[in-house]
């Protein structure tokens, strides 16, 4: 009777596995079926550049003590391992320029809004493209990083060009 009891019990461990295994393999598989499914380069640099959105501005800044323009998308795209220079004047040398009307989300846009309005002095990360209106973020003496539009009189003035570098 003893080895009955014994094979029993055995049996009993060995479908106690089984059914372990089974369900948690099956769990495994479910969580593939909602892993989030990741964001592309263009999304995770505007991502990063929008954690910045309320950081006072500070010349020369990259951290969220204090941003610049050119901090601002330098940071956002060294996040990505992508080195861009950290000037927006040097910046809008890179990539290749494109017209206002093929401007889409991950493209700079670059400005002269010194007095001469001679040089590039400041630069954008479009981070949307609606009904044709380009949404950008960038950082103000004034605001600090924000997003703002092409439509706005001010920057609509002050543009220069935009240029795609992903």
């Amino acid at each position: 009777m003893t080895i009955f009891v014994k094979t029993v019990t055995l049996m009993r461990a060995i479908l106690v596995l089984f059914f372990s295994c089974f369900i948690l393999l099956g769990c495994g598989s479910s969580k593939k079926a909602y892993k989030k499914p990741s964001e592309n380069k263009t999304d995770r640099i505007i991502q990063q550049a929008q954690s910045f959105a309320g950081t006072r501005y500070k010349y020369g800044g990259t951290t969220k003590r204090g941003m610049d323009c050119s901090g601002l998308v330098y940071i956002a795209f060294q996040n990505e391992n992508m080195v861009l220079p950290r000037t927006s004047s040097a910046m809008s040398k890179k990539g290749k320029p494109i017209s206002k009307s093929k401007i889409r989300k991950g493209d700079l846009v670059f400005f002269k809004t010194n007095k001469s309005r001679r040089k590039i002095n400041h630069v954008g990360l479009v981070t949307a493209v609606d009904d044709g209106v380009v949404y950008f973020m960038h950082a103000t003496t004034s605001r600090g990083v924000m997003t703002s539009t092409l439509d706005d009189v001010y920057w609509r003035k002050a543009y220069a060009e935009a240029r795609r570098v992903l």
